[in-house]
């Protein structure tokens, strides 16, 4: 049966209200008494000094969460939970979170776990509260991190003594840290500037100390020091005190600290320098030679805690239970990766998220110690035989951006943190022009005159060099599902994807067309990095690139008015594979509008522009002219029909199981709408399209699912977020609720559609997209070789990384069994390998950027452990290998 306006608009309203107005229903409530509380409540918030605004809306969502919680959560702590969430719904602070916790007797694990509980009817966690509690837990983990890394680290500084000396020194220099982060970031999540500072703190600490406090190490780097830190007599103060204070850094010992954490010591160095120092000399700290006053720090620290209503750092040295997490756990973090003995199966962890941090970091720094800041001789000559040479455009454009990527980065970390903005810029440029360099390389053939002319294209090279460095940095990252809520803080402080773009003044839709010709060009990117920016496609592709202002809709209104398809891509070409020979030539020089270049027929997988005529073929006679397509455009259809199945299938095979024949109906639908009604997606989600053709097609088929269902299941998918279904627009300016989305504009649009899914002639169904393994993932991957007994082999890679950096895991991987001889036998494998017939295989430069033999594992009883089958002879592969070791 179909729909029925009268029963969606009612029943079906009230199994999901918006946030609007569950917060109207909750302020048109009548005003409470204390007398109507439970007296237990009452004592909590009169301990919390919780105002009664605060404490009558935390007893109303109490009242409308209780009989859902589980007997587990007792009610005091659910009390507790709901005065954070309305505390933080109005913007009111009227306790910390250590305070709210010990009153609640809770981790804060367990605390954020259980204000997500609370969450029954999707209408309980505002985006706000949402926002505020992601950035707390985030918060949380880096300090978590911190401090492990700093606990372990005091073990080698310093030396056990008697009268513990050595604890109060300890707990002086993590409260001074605390400090020191609260007043130099604004970004106190920023986990690599954060360590960086509690370096700039050990140094500052170890130094002050009497030599039998410390162990032999730092001790003699001490020593090594030429000249004490310089200090200005009494004699001389009067003509010091014009000069500008010189930070006193004692470099030898930085250094030291530096390598024995795995830390760029010149990074660290400007930390100290432009941050710390400043710090210093707000204690008036810099220049004495004593430690510092346990109880003016600890004085200090308190106020900035209070204001903060945040976590109380100082309570994970004291190991209070409401920060720590279970030993089971902390062991699991620190352990470090083992080498497998024989007979054993010995697991790997992953390594600590600071070590992770550190090693991506020296990766990224390795790979681009031979590119320079400025052009290469090879780039330069480029360069110079363009038509228009673009030298000066180029240069000019990287002073611009410099200066506005720098300026809004100190924004958003740090009032101190531009000089650290403009290292990640330095090392973006120098991303930037190797990426370039290896573009032009390429075996395709295009305008490389035109397209280095292009301004859109250099912008969106150089910013996805930025986000590359971002995220290795660990300050780009996904944890809110790409929203930048801001939680209601006027300060920027969030410099997640897509910040880039809105820095660079770049339109999403522009950054989509690099992303796949950046990776396959840059082959030393790790996979966390190549993962982060198949998430930025993605990211673009469901929201990003249909805001109102985008280029997208030019180019759709262009593909429609000039008559040069009707469909911007047919469903026969779904089961045709993904092409990834295109260039960044073919989509930046693609037509924008009919008539300038002739593209393959839509039918076809896109190809190289190399392939396309300057001038329009004869048409036959008779048949209608066929106006080119958008490279670009069409492309962006053919992933994100790609990226609209996979997500579908995902959510049919939580709610669906037992209805299979669902599945395609439903992608009929949901590819119908994208193609004929993409305005739909305008300022809206990808996944709101796809709830609503799935709630349509239940519907109509007479199939018992709800919405309540239908987000419950989606809040478990891989890259979600609340607001993707809280948060739908309506109408202009107007948003609500996905089920108010569903009845007053989805139904009305496409009613007449969804009815012949309940008619004895439904629509012909639309073929299923073929979904390839995806094209970012195989070039880091070991290969295991056809028809082997277990033999994985990986490009051969230059031995960028010294053993003195290396980190347990890649010092296991380097080399494991007998010599196999000269790296030219590998360069020969590597041969081989490449040639082998695999569709998704990316083409390797072997002579540019080689790569280190990762894995070569021979399984004994000749059975291969990925699908349990046994080799019936050897390959001509393996009898090659057998050759060339002899």
């Amino acid at each position: 049966m179909p729909p029925k306006k009268r029963n969606s608009g009612t029943t079906q309203s009230k199994e999901l209200k918006s946030a609007e107005s569950a917060s109207t229903d909750k302020k048109e409530s009548p005003k409470l008494t204390h007398r109507d509380k439970d007296a237990e409540f009452v004592t909590l918030c009169k301990s919390l000094h919780v105002t009664d605004l605060v404490c009558d809306r935390a007893w109303t969502l109490w009242k409308t969460v209780q009989d859902s919680m589980n007997e587990i959560d007792s009610e005091k702590r659910v009390w507790g939970a709901c005065l954070f969430v309305s505390g933080a719904d109005m913007d009111v602070a009227c306790f910390t979170l250590t305070q709210v916790l010990k009153a609640v007797s809770l981790n804060v694990m367990q605390f954020v776990d259980l204000v997500r509980k609370l969450d029954v009817n999707m209408d309980t966690i505002s985006t706000k509260v949402n926002s505020a509690l992601t950035r707390l837990e985030k918060k949380y983990n880096v300090t978590l991190a911190l401090y492990q890394r700093f606990e372990k680290t005091c073990k080698k500084i310093f030396a056990l003594v008697s009268d513990d000396q050595e604890r109060e020194t300890m707990r002086s220099c993590w409260t001074m840290f605390l400090l020191a982060k609260g007043r130099a970031l604004q970004m106190e999540d920023d986990l690599v500037i954060s360590f960086q500072l509690l370096l700039c703190t050990l140094e500052s600490f170890i130094k002050r100390c009497p030599p039998d406090l410390l162990q032999p190490l730092y001790k003699s780097a001490i020593s090594k020091v030429q000249s004490p830190p310089t200090r200005t007599s009494r004699r001389n103060q009067s003509k010091a005190k014009f000069r500008p204070p010189e930070p006193e850094v004692d470099l030898q010992l930085l250094k030291t600290l530096c390598e024995e954490n795995e830390c760029n010591a010149e990074e660290v160095k400007n930390v100290y320098q432009t941050s710390f120092s400043t710090f210093l000399d707000s204690l008036d700290f810099s220049r004495s030679s004593d430690f510092p006053q346990a109880n003016d720090l600890n004085q200090q620290y308190e106020e900035h805690y209070l204001k903060s209503r945040d976590i109380d750092g100082r309570l994970f040295f004291d190991g209070d239970e409401t920060v720590l997490l279970p030993k089971v756990e902390i062991s699991q973090v620190e352990r470090t990766p083992k080498k497998n003995l024989p007979d054993e199966d010995v697991l790997i962890p992953p390594q600590t998220p600071i070590r992770a941090a550190m090693t991506s970091i020296q990766q990224l720094r390795g790979d681009l110690t031979s590119s320079g800041d400025q052009p290469s001789t090879n780039l330069a000559t480029y360069f110079k035989n363009c038509t228009v040479d673009p030298t000066q455009a180029v240069l000019k454009r990287l002073e611009t951006l410099g200066q506005a990527f720098s300026q809004r980065f100190g924004q958003a970390v740090g009032p101190r943190c531009v000089v650290l903005g403009w290292q990640r810029f330095k090392l973006g440029v120098r991303l930037y022009y190797k990426v370039m360099e290896a573009m032009l390389k390429s075996p395709y053939d295009f305008d490389s005159s035109k397209l280095l002319n292009d301004s859109t294209f250099h912008t969106s090279l150089l910013a996805c060099a930025l986000e590359v460095v971002m995220a290795t940095y660990g300050e780009s990252s996904f944890k809110t599902g790409g929203y930048n809520h801001g939680g209601g803080d006027p300060v920027e402080t969030d410099v997640c994807f897509p910040w880039i773009l809105d820095v660079v003044n770049l339109a999403a839709f522009d950054f989509y067309k690099v992303i796949e010709s950046f990776i396959k060009a840059e082959p030393t990117l790790s996979k966390d990095i190549v993962k982060h920016l198949e998430t930025c496609e993605n990211l673009i592709m469901e929201r990003i690139a249909w805001r109102t202002d985008s280029p997208l809709f030019e180019l759709l209104t262009q593909e429609h008015e000039g008559g040069a398809a009707e469909q911007v891509e047919t469903p026969a070409s779904f089961s045709q594979p993904l092409q990834h020979n295109h260039t960044a030539a073919d989509l930046y020089l693609s037509p924008m509008r009919p008539g300038l270049r002739v593209l393959p027929s839509p039918d076809s997988p896109a190809t190289p522009s190399s392939q396309a005529a300057s001038q329009p073929p004869a048409q036959p006679a008779g048949q209608t002219p066929h106006h080119p397509k958008s490279n670009s455009l069409s492309l962006f259809y053919k992933k994100l029909y790609r990226l609209a199945y996979t997500r579908l299938k995902i959510l049919c095979s939580y709610l669906l199981s037992s209805h299979p024949e669902l599945e395609p109906i439903i992608w009929t639908l949901f590819q119908h709408t994208l193609q004929h009604e993409h305005e739909l997606m305008r300022d809206r989600h990808l996944d709101q399209l796809m709830m609503s053709a799935m709630y349509a097609i239940c519907k109509v088929k007479s199939v018992d699912l709800r919405f309540k269902t239908i987000v419950t299941a989606y809040k478990n998918m891989p890259n979600t977020n609340q607001e993707t279904f809280k948060h739908v627009l309506i109408t202009e300016g107007h948003y609500d609720s996905i089920i108010v989305f569903y009845n007053q504009v989805f139904m009305q649009k496409l009613k007449t559609n969804i009815l012949q899914y309940a008619s004895t002639r439904p629509p012909t169904l639309s073929p299923i997209p073929q979904i390839p393994r995806s094209p970012y993932k195989f070039p880091n991957s070991p290969l295991r070789v056809p028809g082997s007994n277990n033999v994985y082999i990986s490009p051969l890679k230059s031995p960028r990384m010294s053993p003195g950096i290396m980190t347990p895991r890649s010092r296991m991987l380097v080399s494991i069994g007998e010599s196999f001889g000269l790296s030219n036998r590998f360069q020969k494998i590597n041969q081989m390998v490449n040639s082998s017939d695999r569709s998704f295989k990316r083409t390797l430069d072997l002579g540019s950027t080689p790569k280190p033999l990762k894995r070569l594992r021979f399984d004994v009883d000749g059975q291969d452990e990925a699908d349990g089958s046994k080799s019936g002879g050897d390959s001509t592969l393996i009898q090659k290998l057998a050759e060339m070791s002899k």
